[in-house]
């Protein structure tokens, strides 16, 4: 019966290996093919079609990573209205369905005024009673308006406006779907 011998490994030889195999696990390939998944269940939906070629935001998709990164500060920011008694509901996240269901009916109310829908692609994020717009506007479009008239949706505390008129500028002001790691410029919140 013949053993097999094998030679020691040397420092050296191990410090190269644990290197390859970080390095390995820490390449942004490893990282993108990990899916991005709306763990939330936060309304995301697209509300207008008239720019052609507007990047299509990542809106809540997000990797397990994300997520458990940012759960602490979730919990925190969604209770925290309530604690201070600024909610009639116990978490701020709750509100985000009847909300989806509120803006649909204040969104066919001031098209005639803003004139949204044949002036934008848009889409809206909601989260903790927060409204995220996204997406591409025509130049001369009344952004100020539109988001004023937005935020009077019943329950919403705030409206982040995420637009740009350059649908093709080398960096937005939201991530997006086809590069979500991007770099975004000027988020508004």
């Amino acid at each position: 019966m013949k053993l097999l011998m094998r030679r020691p490994v040397s420092a050296l030889q191990c410090a190269a290996i644990c290197l390859a195999v970080s390095l390995a696990s820490a390449s942004p390939r490893a990282h993108s093919e990990e899916p991005r998944i709306n763990r939330g269940h936060d309304p995301f939906f697209q509300i207008s079609k008239a720019i052609e070629g507007c990047p299509v935001p990542l809106g809540p998709l997000e990797t397990e990573q994300e997520w458990l990164a940012d759960s602490h500060y979730r919990i925190e920011r969604g209770n925290s209205c309530w604690i201070e008694g600024r909610c009639r509901l116990s978490n701020a996240y709750l509100y985000d369905a009847e909300i989806a269901e509120a803006v649909q009916r204040r969104l066919a109310n001031i098209n005639a005024t803003t004139h949204w829908r044949e002036r934008s692609t848009l889409w809206l994020t909601l989260q903790r009673r927060f409204i995220y717009v996204q997406g591409c506007v025509a130049r001369g479009f009344d952004k100020q308006s539109f988001i004023t008239e937005l935020a009077k949706t019943a329950d919403v505390e705030r409206v982040i406006d995420d637009t740009t008129t350059n649908p093709h500028a080398a960096r937005l002001p939201y991530k997006t779907l086809a590069e979500p790691d991007r770099p975004v410029v000027d988020p508004g919140n």
